[in-house]
């Protein structure tokens, strides 16, 4: 096998790349952010490679990547493997899921880290086809990746592919951990890879666990990113870390918008509020997990809940906005509720009472490419 510098492969999807003691680690916000991320589960999730792919063309029949995941791991949840996909010429031809790597164990009722050092893994995909062919690996989403090595058959032949094969529209997506999909088993699984593939789009995914809070930082991203479709799918993180009360979620909403405009005037702009979140639709956050299986909200007194928000009254605000803008000449701009992507009758594919298993994230998949890729709809190319 023969050693191709990983700084030679282009890597999509990612806007920084930090050089490491032991090679490349792609993050998915620009290194100017670096000191206005405001905890360690931002740092983390800005970190994590959802939507990240490697890109080239190779006539190998093997390659192999050895990299080193730190993926997450809560106490007493069962450990599931991380995978890599292979993509030839825009299908999946294998899935590789490794256990190995260092661990990040996550408390979420403390909001606690603690890193369990492993070893670096070898990812192998060989049976490939003869000839040249437009390859994307596809990177954990669920975890971040230090990139070591990357090899292929010594008489075989790699180009790096600067840009998508053939140019596609560029869609940029914004969201909490309804976007993100650690739950999804496969980095092509997660709804916005699946509704990208599927509408033949480039995606940028800025999906953050944990870290939807409308913050300025992703907002001047957004601003100046090339894109053709631009969506934020807001709510969720808000009221759950009752981060913005209504007082504040109102101007931070409208700043969010006023700052992509900035940069993307007249493209499609897509505004989709949070899906069903049981404990908070009627009672406002915080809330703290309980367990594996459930979130409760935080007691409190009438007075210290002045303003906070359930995810009820956030969607009615999201809804008001957006159609004040388009009133105000934004044509342009659109609004979907989240409970028509999933929605009360889907709860039983909601296993804690928050994030849906793979079902979920594939019903959620088909609903948004209908109605924002489908007749009529924002997308619609």
């Amino acid at each position: 096998m023969r050693e191709i510098p990983v700084d030679e492969i282009t890597i999509v999807g990612a806007l920084d790349v930090e050089r490491t003691n032991g090679g490349l680690a792609p993050r998915r916000l620009p290194a100017w952010t670096r000191p206005q991320l405001p905890d360690a589960l931002s740092r983390v999730m800005v970190a994590m490679t959802a939507g990240v792919r490697l890109a080239f063309t190779t006539t190998s029949q093997v390659i192999e990547l050895d990299a080193l995941p730190q993926a997450f791991e809560r106490p007493g949840a069962q450990e599931r493997p991380i995978a890599f996909d292979l993509l030839v010429d825009g299908e999946v031809v294998s899935s590789q899921g490794t256990t190995g790597g260092n661990k990040i164990r996550f408390d979420l009722s403390r909001n606690q880290f603690e890193l369990v050092e492993g070893g670096p893994v070898t990812v192998r995909f060989d049976g490939l086809e003869s000839g040249a062919k437009h390859c994307e690996l596809w990177l954990p989403h669920g975890a971040t990746i230090e990139l070591q090595g990357f090899r292929i058959e010594d008489a075989a032949e790699l180009t790096p592919t600067p840009t998508p094969t053939p140019p596609r529209r560029r869609w940029v997506h914004h969201g909490s951990s309804i976007s993100h999909c650690i739950e999804a088993p496969t980095p092509t699984t997660t709804w916005p890879a699946i509704v990208a593939r599927r509408a033949d789009v480039d995606l940028l995914d800025l999906a953050f666990g944990g870290s939807c809070h409308l913050d300025q930082y992703v907002a001047r991203t957004i601003r100046d990113e090339p894109a053709d479709l631009v969506s934020l799918k807001v709510g969720v993180n808000i009221v759950n870390f009752d981060s913005l009360r209504e007082r504040g979620f109102r101007p931070a909403l409208h700043g969010f918008l006023d700052t992509v405009r900035d940069g993307h005037p007249e493209i499609p702009l897509l505004v989709v509020s949070s899906i069903i979140f049981p404990v908070t639709e009627e009672t406002p956050g915080p809330t703290v997990a309980e367990g594996l299986t459930g979130w409760r909200t935080v007691e409190a007194s009438r007075e210290a809940r002045m303003g906070s928000m359930t995810s009820r009254r956030c969607r009615e605000i999201i809804a008001e906005i957006v159609e004040q803008r388009r009133d105000l000449g934004d044509s342009n701009l659109h609004y979907l509720d989240g409970l028509a992507l999933f929605g009360p009758d889907d709860v039983n594919d909601l296993p804690d009472g928050l994030h849906p298993n793979a079902r979920g994230y594939a019903r959620i998949a088909e609903r948004f490419l209908a109605t924002a890729f489908g007749e009529g709809g924002p997308f619609t190319g």
